[in-house]
């Protein structure tokens, strides 16, 4: 079976981020890659390994519903949602133990199997002005 764009995006949600394995970013992740998230660039696996652990400490129980994935040649769009509870630190907000849950979107660029530049959108600052309220509650 071929390794489309869609099958390369679609395995970065499922085992990057629901299975945990922290190994599938140096298997689905080019080492010159660049990830172009909310709050900043990523360059290559080791930097995304340091943006996982710090997501997965925040939000241990981190689940992402893959509910769309269009893709076309080498670029994948994945639309998601995220639900988890707020555990940890998250951009300078200490746990709440409130719930998150939002919404976006990913686009990827895919070379030989493996993602080369992403782009992620979503509402970093909502999420954070919700946290926010939460501790002050």
């Amino acid at each position: 079976m071929a390794t489309t764009a869609g099958t390369v995006a679609r395995r970065w949600f499922e085992e990057v981020w629901n299975a945990r394995r922290a190994e599938a970013i140096d298997e689905l992740l080019a080492p010159d890659a660049v990830t172009h998230m909310e709050g900043g660039d990523v360059h290559g696996p080791a930097a995304f390994r340091e943006v996982h652990a710090m997501f997965l400490n925040a939000l241990p129980d981190v689940y992402i519903t893959v509910e769309d994935v269009i893709s076309d040649g080498d670029h994948a769009v994945v639309r998601w949602r995220v639900n988890a509870t707020h555990k940890g630190e998250l951009f300078g907000v200490a746990a709440t133990n409130a719930p998150v849950a939002f919404r976006g979107m990913s686009w990827a660029v895919v070379k030989d199997g493996k993602v080369v530049e992403g782009f992620d959108t979503w509402n970093l600052g909502g999420v954070l002005d919700s946290l926010r309220s939460a501790a002050r509650s």
